[in-house]
C-alpha cells in the first residue's frame, strides 16, 4: 500500500488479449475502476479478476471515456492506462517511490512510453521519445481534453519524468494498423474542421515528407529495420490522409 492512495482507471473495447497484463501492472493501486464500452470477447470478465469496479458505459471520445472514469475514481492521485499499455516493473516501483516521496510540489509523473509492434520494440524512430503524463492529482486541474482521437492533460504545476517503460502493445497487424489510421484521420480531420483549421495544400504536400524524414531519419527509424520503414511510411500516410480528409469536408460543404 502506498503512503498516498492512488486509483488505476483503465478503458476499454475488446481488449481480453491485452488487458490482463495492464491490471497486472495496476496492482499495487488501491483501487481499480475499468469503464467498458460494449466489449463482446470477455473483456469484462478477465476484468472482474482484478476489481469489482468494472463499469459499462457508452462510448464517448477518449477524452470524455476517461473524464468518465475520473469520475468515479475514490482517490485524488489516478493512473490512468490505456488497456493495450502496462507498466515495467521498474516503472512500477518508480511510480511507488514517487507517492512514498509525497513531493508537494508535484503535479504529475510521465514515463517513456515505448510501442511492440512488427516484432520489435520501437525504442528508436518515429514512436520513440514519447513520454506520456500517466499519473497525476486531479486537484491540480487534471482532466482530460484534447483533439480528438489525440487526449491529454493540462495540469496546474510540474510533472516530473520517472525511470521504466510504459510498455505499449500497439497494433496486432498490419490490417488493424490501417483501419485505425483510417479512423483516426477521420476523427482528426473532423475536429481541424469544427476547430476551424482550414485545408492548406502545402500541409497536404510537405508534412507528410517531413514527418517521414523526422520519424525514419532524425528519430533514427532506420536503426529497426523494416519494422521502422513501415511505421514511419505509415505515420506520414495517416498525417496525408487526415488533410485530404479535411479538404473532402470542406469541399462537400460547397453549394
Amino acid at each position: 500500500m502506498s503512503k498516498l492512495p492512488v486509483s488505476g482507471l483503465v478503458i476499454c473495447l475488446n481488449e481480453a488479449d491485452r488487458i490482463a497484463r495492464c491490471l497486472d501492472s495496476l496492482a499495487f493501486c488501491d483501487e481499480i475502476v475499468v469503464v467498458d464500452s460494449g466489449s463482446s470477447d470477455g473483456t469484462r470478465e478477465i476484468a472482474r479478476r482484478y476489481t469489482d469496479r468494472v463499469l459499462e458505459h457508452a462510448f464517448m471520445g477518449y477524452s470524455g471515456q476517461k473524464n468518465f472514469a475520473m469520475e468515479h475514481a475514490k482517490h485524488d492521485w489516478v493512473l490512468c492506462l490505456d488497456a493495450d499499455e502496462a507498466l515495467s516493473p521498474e516503472a512500477v516501483a518508480a511510480a511507488r517511490a514517487a507517492l512514498e516521496r509525497d513531493d508537494p510540489a508535484v503535479a504529475g509523473y510521465a514515463f517513456d512510453r515505448v510501442a511492440f509492434y512488427l516484432g520489435v520494440w520501437h525504442d528508436h524512430g518515429e514512436w520513440s521519445n514519447d513520454w506520456q503524463l500517466r499519473l497525476f492529482r486531479r486537484s491540480r486541474g487534471g482532466r482530460f481534453g484534447g483533439v480528438e482521437p489525440h487526449d491529454h492533460v493540462d495540469l496546474e504545476g510540474p510533472v516530473v519524468r520517472l525511470p521504466g517503460r510504459l510498455q505499449h502493445w500497439t497494433y496486432r497487424s498490419l490490417s488493424e494498423h490501417i483501419q485505425t489510421t483510417d479512423r483516426f484521420s477521420a476523427r482528426m480531420a473532423r475536429s481541424y474542421a469544427e476547430n476551424g483549421v482550414r485545408f492548406r495544400l502545402v500541409d497536404l504536400l510537405v508534412r507528410p515528407l517531413a514527418r517521414f524524414f523526422k520519424g525514419y531519419v532524425l528519430k533514427q527509424g532506420f536503426r529497426k529495420g523494416l519494422p521502422g520503414f513501415i511505421v514511419s511510411a505509415a505515420t506520414a500516410y495517416y498525417v496525408f490522409m487526415k488533410y485530404a480528409k479535411l479538404w473532402e469536408l470542406e469541399r462537400s460543404k460547397r453549394p
